[in-house]
């Protein structure tokens, strides 16, 4: 193993031997820090997680030239944001992993019937299967009358549970959808 002036501040215990040495840690760490985000631009957002909707400001590379996409290098609690104050749960504190992580899935996924792997389809076949269950499922089991003859126009062999992720606009929407369709089971966490 090699000693380099990383693994001595490692070593010495928060700096207590650089600090005996002469050397102001405090100084050298709040300036590294500064350097990882010095020429980054802060986007302000909220963390998708929980309806607690903690401010986190997401900071990114790119010049915003034609053809180049931003990188998110870092990821941190908002200190000015009313809610949390700067701080995040360890969900929020992990947001920089979930926007890159190589394993995310871009794509839509089946595991077909009887199968012990996922194979990737188009959207177009993932909205069209989806649609095909939804179709069927609802003509085989729609309850037009209940027991007492009284017009209920109701599916319950259909449920919709929606995220915390969603922004209220498509919970809007899906709401107005799920409605249309006659399904009663009907969750939604909506906040953003």
């Amino acid at each position: 193993m090699s000693f380099s002036r990383r693994r001595f501040f490692q070593i010495s215990a928060g700096g207590a031997v650089a600090s005996v040495l002469g050397f102001d840690v405090q100084k050298a760490y709040a300036a590294s820090q500064e350097l990882k985000i010095a020429r980054t631009t802060e986007t302000r957002s909220l963390c998708p997680y929980c309806s607690v909707a903690c401010g986190v400001i997401i900071h990114t590379l790119g010049d915003g030239a034609k053809n180049v996409t931003p990188q998110v290098v870092h990821v941190e609690g908002d200190p000015d944001h009313p809610t949390n104050r700067g701080t995040l749960c360890p969900k929020g504190s992990s947001l920089y992993q979930d926007i890159l992580n190589d394993r995310r899935v871009l794509k839509p996924q089946v595991r077909r019937a009887g199968s012990d792997h996922w194979e990737d389809i188009s959207w177009d076949q993932a909205v069209n299967e989806v649609a095909r269950h939804i179709k069927k499922t609802r003509d085989e089991t729609f309850i037009e009358k209940d027991a007492q003859g009284r017009t209920v126009n109701r599916v319950e062999t259909i449920a919709w549970n929606g995220g915390c992720t969603d922004t209220n606009e498509f919970n809007y929407l899906v709401v107005k959808t799920m409605r249309s369709l006659g399904v009663v089971y009907l969750e939604n966490q909506a906040r953003i």
